[in-house]
């Protein structure tokens, strides 16, 4: 037996092993930093977390900022409204009314109780939709709209109704935006899931919890003395509960002050 020759072939195998395992150790090294390196996508970090969504809106849409201005009401407007004690606040921007005959209210409010009243009993109600409720000030909210979208907890452009213990609705305050002047051309906004993303970052987006609606509307971006800037913006709804606003051109969070977009007296 000649173990010059075996020894020869034991050398040359193990070494063909060893540059076989260090290959394979390589590619696992590899593709752990490929891993590492790789960025989680938004659907994989709610996915994660356990935070459903339903079908979103589509990503192509373009909008554009745009200017309104306060309506001043006068005498001739209240003499429109039947069946209501009104009056004009003083600078002249917000009707006020009691009814004189209250309206009774479901256990649990649905926005169709009031779509005939607002549409035959307040001015311009056919350019309102429902906003929300507040069952600790016992409010519900109409938004104004502007071409069929939402104007969001704008003071200026909103109808605050009042309900008493019973249930009953007792009076509203209504303020009306007119004189819409667009500012910019059309633009694409940020992608509904990149809004997402931004509130999934800060903390706004609970494990498991549910995106129930996503809407693109508007809300004010500069507030003038007599005018005010308003810029496109994602409401995205949590659990049928919270909204939470994104600026759907800046992908900035938007914190709503309820105290003073509610106050429009």
């Amino acid at each position: 037996m000649d173990w010059s020759k075996i020894k020869t072939i034991f050398i040359i195998t193990f070494l063909i092993l060893d540059v076989y395992l260090l290959f394979q150790l390589m590619k696992i090294r590899d593709a752990n930093k490929y891993e590492i390196m790789t960025p989680t996508s938004i659907e994989e970090k709610l996915k994660n977390d356990e935070i459903k969504f339903k079908e979103l809106p589509k990503t192509d849409i373009k909008a554009q900022y745009f200017s309104a201005k306060p309506k001043i009401f006068n005498k001739e407007d209240l003499t429109k409204l039947k069946g209501q004690v009104v009056k004009i606040n003083e600078s002249g921007t917000s009707i006020i009314s009691e009814l004189e005959k209250p309206i009774q209210l479901g256990e649990k409010f649905e926005p169709s109780e009031l779509a005939s009243f607002v549409k035959e009993n307040i001015l311009y109600g056919d350019q309102y939709q429902f906003g929300e409720r507040n069952e600790k000030k016992n409010t519900i909210i109409y938004y104004q709209q502007y071409e069929n979208v939402p104007l969001y907890k704008n003071i200026n452009g909103m109808i605050v109704f009042y309900y008493n213990s019973q249930n009953q609705i007792v009076s509203y305050q209504q303020t009306y935006l007119e004189e819409f002047e667009k500012l910019t051309e059309k633009e694409a906004v940020l992608p509904p899931l990149k809004a997402m993303e931004t509130l999934h970052q800060k903390g706004e987006l609970q494990p498991k919890s549910e995106i129930t609606k996503v809407e693109l509307g508007y809300s004010t971006r500069i507030q003038l003395a007599a005018s005010q800037v308003l810029a496109p913006t994602w409401r995205i709804v949590v659990n049928d509960e919270k909204s939470l606003f994104v600026n759907a051109f800046e992908g900035k969070i938007i914190d709503f002050n309820s105290d003073e977009n509610i106050n429009v007296e």
